[in-house]
């Protein structure tokens, strides 16, 4: 059993842009169909998009924190309500082959570490990660572009 707990986007976040067609920084949420085989990976969801499959490119910002440690990003959703990710006590399948920069941050919101693993090694390093007592959460991030994936914390 992991000692970990993976969230993606936040439904009722994704809900308002879905409803407004425009992002939390005024973007108009833009609509794409996927044409690669090895998807765009859907931060509502977390996993990889199919060919054909609809998707909407929108602009997040994670925890929506101010100050130094504000990063906003460009991510890929589905347009319409997918269910989210379900599966939230283990890391998501569909990252297993994606090396990924696991940033911490403190209590305060500020950058504690930056760790970057293989997918399939991620779980020993979020255990590691956060048996640590001064990091409170930590971001899986795309480590080429910085892009927001999805947030863990430990477990309840």
């Amino acid at each position: 059993m992991n000692t970990f707990q993976v969230s993606a986007i936040p439904a009722p976040v994704l809900a308002q842009v879905r409803e407004q067609g425009v992002d939390q920084h005024g973007n108009p949420v833009r609509s794409l169909v996927n044409t690669e085989s090895q998807g765009a990976p859907l931060r509502c969801c977390l996993r990889e998009a199919e060919v054909g499959e609809q998707i909407a490119l929108i602009a997040y910002r994670p925890e929506n924190r101010g100050g130094a440690y504000a990063e906003v990003g460009p991510i890929f959703v589905h347009p319409h309500d997918c269910g989210g990710y379900r599966d939230t006590d283990r890391y998501p399948p569909a990252f297993r082959h994606r090396r990924q920069l696991l940033r911490a941050y403190d209590r305060n919101g500020h950058q504690f570490s930056n760790t970057l693993v293989e997918g399939a090694q991620a779980d020993a390093e979020l255990t590691a990660l956060l048996a640590n007592p001064e990091i409170d959460f930590v971001h899986s991030r795309n480590p080429m572009a910085g892009c927001y994936m999805f947030r863990i914390s430990r477990s309840s």
